[in-house]
């Protein structure tokens, strides 16, 4: 889209992401582009920081520091699409093969590590690597200490489906056999970095989500700090939903049930725009519709989902979408 489409009483506006993993990813992918035609002139990403598997959880119980594999994951999403942006993406996100005690890690991750012990500061080193990728926005972690999910579990008890189990760890809530009732995080009230106060307080747009929806989108309601931020900030928040259940996580959840999860854990949250795929929706329309009603919200359908088969959104299609909720508010 031009940046002549804006209008002259429209301006390029600021945006906040927050989530973590692929979901996140593909939401910067899309923003990136709105960055090349002026719909956004500043972008920043507020990353989950309480991923305790593979590389990530094995240099954080090393090293002590936040686990990077998120944060790396949003740093690649916002490389240029240049000869130089597309190989640092490829360097950035190679994961060793092998046998030897580098299989597995990311060469991303080693790098973030590495900057952390050099220069002492988590939020100065994620600015130095976005420098050298060239990197098209500013990601800074959810929190400044690494953080633990526990989520109370019906339906892993045999013979006694609405007994409550405590399932701790990222990696072990997204994988759960029973029912997610709610989660909480530990450190309850962790230190949040004044940059992402800052940056949301002076964004235009908060987006919230797609992603791992109790392990990478709603972590960021309940840190007391961020959500409050979230509260105050005039932006207006739209919320981006997944195109389908996740195993584990979400099994049987329809759109309703997402948009209803998030209301429940931060009911004093302001939400503005939902944003889901046309053909995700087609069968729970009705029921989602009744959702973002009775939250005040409007509800955006639109084409996002990839072409291919796979179940993500398209960055492209998902970069048209939000330029029309953008330029439509």
């Amino acid at each position: 889209m031009s940046s002549d489409l804006l209008g002259t009483d429209q301006r390029a506006q600021a945006v906040v992401a927050l989530g973590g993993g692929h979901g996140l990813h593909a939401s910067l992918s899309a923003l990136r582009q709105l960055l090349d035609d002026l719909t956004v002139d500043e972008l920043t990403a507020v990353v989950t920081v309480a991923d305790n598997g593979g590389s990530s959880g094995r240099l954080r119980g090393e090293f002590g520091v936040l686990p990077p594999g998120d944060l790396r994951m949003a740093l690649a999403a916002l490389c240029g699409d240049d000869e130089w942006g597309a190989t640092w993406a490829q360097v950035l996100q190679h994961r060793f093969a092998g046998d030897g005690e580098m299989r597995g890690h990311v060469v991303g991750n080693l790098l973030i590590v590495g900057l952390w012990e050099l220069l002492g500061d988590h939020v100065d080193a994620l600015d130095w690597v976005g420098r050298l990728l060239g990197a098209k926005g500013r990601v800074l972690p959810m929190a400044m200490t690494p953080m633990d999910i526990t989520a109370r579990v019906r339906g892993l008890v045999p013979g006694e489906p609405d007994v409550l189990t405590t399932v701790r760890g990222q990696v072990e809530v997204a994988t759960t056999d029973g029912v997610i009732a709610e989660i909480a995080l530990e450190p309850a009230d962790p230190e949040v970095s004044p940059a992402v106060v800052d940056a949301i307080a002076a964004a235009d747009w908060v987006v919230l989500g797609p992603g791992s929806w109790f392990s990478s989108v709603l972590p960021h309601l309940l840190v007391p700090r961020l959500r409050e931020a979230l509260v105050a900030t005039p932006a207006r928040v739209v919320v981006v939903l997944n195109l389908e259940e996740q195993a584990g996580e979400t099994g049987g959840f329809g759109p309703a049930d997402h948009l209803a999860v998030l209301v429940e854990h931060a009911p004093d949250l302001a939400i503005d725009v939902v944003l889901a795929d046309r053909t995700s929706v087609a069968d729970g329309l009705g029921e989602l519709e009744e959702v973002v009603a009775a939250i005040g919200a409007r509800l955006v359908v639109d084409d996002v989902a990839a072409g291919d088969g796979s179940v993500r959104h398209d960055p492209a299609k998902l970069a048209a979408a939000y330029a029309r909720v953008f330029e439509g508010c």
